[in-house]
């Protein structure tokens, strides 16, 4: 009995592999984020972040959301997030906020922008979109 049910599971992950790829594809082919090279650190530390992004088929609320960190990759630093349109179309996204005081600095940064939806069944659960990790160049403004 224990073989047969792990022989069912198997071939189950097995085609849910074999469908995936090419599910992903098609949904994901027309759907990106890209980051600015350079983002700006105004006098009070206040951070922002900009790039664009083209999204489809969300039923639920869409946000782009981003992150920075320096020197430990490991510590991101929120940076605000943009509610989305995602009609196919180019958007601009720009978002700003006041990291922790001192924990950023002019200079090479790492990004992380996420678009991101709240699916609207039942519990909102986050469906991914698009995500691209980059560096970037913070100046002070």
């Amino acid at each position: 009995m224990l073989f047969r049910q792990a022989v069912g599971a198997a071939a189950g992950a097995a085609l849910l592999l074999l469908l995936a790829p090419s599910a992903v594809a098609v949904s994901r082919a027309s759907e990106e984020v890209t980051v600015d090279p350079t983002g700006t650190l105004a006098a009070d530390g206040t951070v922002t972040l900009s790039g664009t992004y083209r999204c489809t088929g969300a039923s639920g609320p869409v946000f782009v959301s981003s992150s920075v960190s320096q020197a430990d990759a490991r510590v991101g630093q929120g940076i605000g997030g943009t509610a989305a349109q995602c009609d196919g179309a180019d958007h601009r996204w720009t978002n700003a906020q006041k990291p922790a005081p001192g924990s950023l600095k002019a200079g090479t940064a790492h990004v992380q922008a996420t678009v991101m939806e709240l699916a609207a069944t039942g519990l909102p659960l986050p469906t991914f979109h698009a995500v691209r990790d980059q560096d970037v160049t913070l100046v002070q403004s």
